[in-house]
């Protein structure tokens, strides 16, 4: 035998098995970060599922964290890993319900027909799939709209940062409808400003009570809301408003006034 070949061949056999442990040390690893990742995650959804379920049977200031991380079944140290505190907890449910309302609008305006659609036609199918993404999850949409209000600094910074982007969204409509010859050329930023205003309270007051109306109803009032802040026609006639049911000189015309009408 030659006891250089051999030596070489312990050598090689040494290095093949130091690299075969390394390979499964790097294997372990990896399976304990996916595995710590995976714990990790589903620590957080729980405790996103508990304040929801929380912050819309006893409302968010009456919701403490320990409250939460006893009926999550976590410490309170590792919800401190999650969020810096219930401010940043409400924030992180309200974005869901917000980014999946803008996404939703962007995504029925990509669709090629919209690009030539007149202004009328993409307000009613952007504001249709706002409201179908964001009121998917009554609970979701109750926290959103309403459990927010008055919640703090931090989450009214954060509910500013997206009337901004809406504001901007809807500014640029109403410049399109502008150009397009739609609508008439003036500043809109106040009627926006009303107008999402008027969304959130509107779709606020059905979170209150999902089962008052149905959310068609409210979809249609949106439409109108929005068409008419850009001065856009709603689609009525006006031939179809009789003559007689316009008020003169604030004294209805529609038949000659009774006693009781006096």
């Amino acid at each position: 035998m030659d006891p250089g070949r051999n030596s070489a061949d312990t050598t090689s056999s040494s290095s093949a098995r130091t690299r075969a442990k390394e390979t499964r040390t790097d294997h372990t690893r990896t399976d304990q970060d996916r595995t710590g990742q995976d714990r990790r995650a589903a620590r957080r959804e729980r405790l996103l599922a508990t304040a929801t379920d929380l912050f819309t049977t006893r409302g968010y200031p009456a919701t403490s964290i320990e409250r939460i991380c006893a009926t999550a079944h976590v410490s309170i140290r590792a919800f401190y890993e999650e969020f810096e505190g219930r401010e940043a907890l409400l924030i992180a449910l309200h974005n869901d319900v917000a980014r999946a309302g803008m996404e939703a609008a962007l995504t029925v305006l990509s669709d090629p027909g919209m690009e030539s659609a007149g202004a009328r036609a993409r307000i009613s199918a952007l504001t249709r799939a706002y409201l179908d993404a964001v009121t998917v999850e009554p609970v979701a949409t109750r926290i959103a709209f309403v459990e927010v209000i008055g919640a703090g600094r931090a989450v009214e910074e954060h509910r500013l940062l997206w009337r901004s982007l809406w504001s901007d969204f809807l500014s640029g409509e109403a410049e399109r409808a502008v150009e397009r010859g739609e609508a008439v050329s003036r500043d809109y930023s106040l009627a926006i400003v009303a107008l999402i205003g008027a969304i959130n309270e509107l779709v606020a007051h059905w979170a209150r009570d999902a089962t008052a109306f149905p959310r068609e109803l409210l979809a249609d009032e949106l439409v109108r809301h929005a068409l008419a802040a850009l001065g856009i026609p709603t689609g009525v006639s006006a031939d179809a408003i009789p003559t007689d049911a316009i008020p003169t000189d604030g004294i209805p015309t529609g038949g000659p006034l009774t006693d009781e009408g006096k």
